[in-house]
C-alpha cells in the first residue's frame, strides 16, 4: 500500500508530515479531494470486516493510525517459526531453483518483521557500521542457502566460501544452477542398456568362436580314411605323425604296424635286385 501511494505521490497525506489545512485556506478543497480517495483506497485494500471497522473515520491519517496499532505490532511467535524454517530447510529431492524461491521467500517475510533500519540522525554516522551490518546479514545468507544443498555440490560450495571477496547471493546462485545443468548432462552409466549387451557380447566371444570352429571342422571328410574332422592333407593315418608329438605318434605307429602289410623285396624281371622299398606306416 505503500508503494502504491508512492507512485500517487500521496505518503504525505498518511505520515503526518503534510499538515491539515484550515477551513479557510484556499487549498482545503484540493486537500479534501485527495484524502477522500486515499481514504477509499484504504477502505478498498483490506478486508470487508476490517473495512466495517475503518469507514467511519474522516481522514485518511487516522485510518491508517488505527491499522497501524493493530497490525503492526511484532510477532514473535511468527519469528521464530521462520527462522525455524529456515535454518531445518533443506533441498532433498527438490531442485535447487525451487530451493532457492522458498528460502527466499522466507527471508523476505524475516526481513520484514525484522529489517535493517538505516541511521535517521541529523548528523548521519560515518563509520559504516550499519552498511556492515547489511553485509553480514547477506553473507550469512549465503552460507545458508550452501549449507542446505545436497553433497553432489560440494564442489561448488567450497569454491563460493573460498572466494574473496564473497560474491552476491544471485551470482552464488547462478553458480549452483550451471553445476546442476553439469550433473544433469553426465550420461547414467550404471544400468546402462547398452553397455550391459556389449559385456554379454564380449563374454560369448570367445565361446561362439570356438562353437563356430567346431562345426566348420565337423563338416570335414577324409578321404584317404573316411573319418570326419580333418582333410586327407592332415590325415596322420596316410602321412607321419608330426615330430613335436613322438609320444603318441609312436603308439599309434606301432598301432598302425600290426595292421598295414609291409611291402617285401621283389626282383626284377632282369633278375636283377632292386632297392628295399620303405615300409608304409
Amino acid at each position: 500500500m505503500q508503494r502504491a501511494l508512492g507512485a500517487k505521490n500521496k505518503p504525505r497525506f498518511i505520515d503526518g508530515s503534510l499538515e491539515i489545512p484550515t477551513l479557510q485556506d484556499l487549498n482545503r478543497s484540493r486537500w479534501e479531494m485527495c484524502n477522500h480517495l486515499i481514504h477509499s483506497w484504504l477502505i478498498n485494500y483490506v478486508s470487508d470486516q476490517i473495512a466495517s471497522t475503518i469507514v467511519f473515520h474522516d481522514n485518511a491519517i487516522d485510518v491508517w493510525r488505527d491499522l497501524h496499532e493493530r497490525f503492526s505490532k511484532t510477532d514473535r511467535i511468527r519469528i521464530t517459526t521462520l527462522r525455524t524454517s529456515i535454518n531445518t530447510l533443506k533441498q532433498g529431492s527438490k531442485y535447487v531453483h525451487d530451493y532457492f524461491m522458498e528460502l527466499k521467500a522466507l527471508w523476505e517475510e524475516l526481513n520484514s518483521h525484522r529489517p535493517i533500519l538505516m541511521c535517521a540522525c541529523v548528523h548521519q554516522c560515518r563509520c559504516a557500521a550499519m552498511q556492515l551490518v547489511r553485509n553480514y546479514r547477506l553473507e550469512d545468507q549465503i552460507i545458508q542457502f550452501l549449507t542446505g544443498l545436497n553433497d553432489s555440490f560440494s564442489v561448488v560450495k567450497t569454491q563460493v566460501l573460498l572466494m574473496d571477496p564473497l560474491p552476491t547471493l544471485n551470482k552464488v546462485y547462478s553458480l549452483v544452477i550451471q553445476e546442476e545443468s553439469s550433473h544433469r548432462s553426465l550420461p547414467v552409466l550404471d544400468d546402462s542398456p547398452s553397455l550391459i549387451n556389449a559385456a554379454h557380447r564380449s563374454d560369448h566371444k570367445g565361446k561362439g568362436f570356438a562353437q563356430n570352429s567346431g562345426s566348420k571342422n565337423s563338416n570335414r571328410v577324409c578321404t584317404f580314411c573316411h573319418l570326419t574332422g580333418h582333410t586327407v592333407e592332415f590325415c596322420y593315418q596316410k602321412h607321419a605323425h608330426p615330430t613335436f608329438n613322438k609320444g603318441k605318434n609312436s603308439v599309434n605307429a606301432s598301432h598302425n604296424d600290426g595292421n598295414s602289410p609291409s611291402v617285401s623285396n621283389g626282383a626284377t624281371e632282369g633278375g636283377s635286385s632292386s632297392t628295399p622299398s620303405p615300409m608304409i606306416s
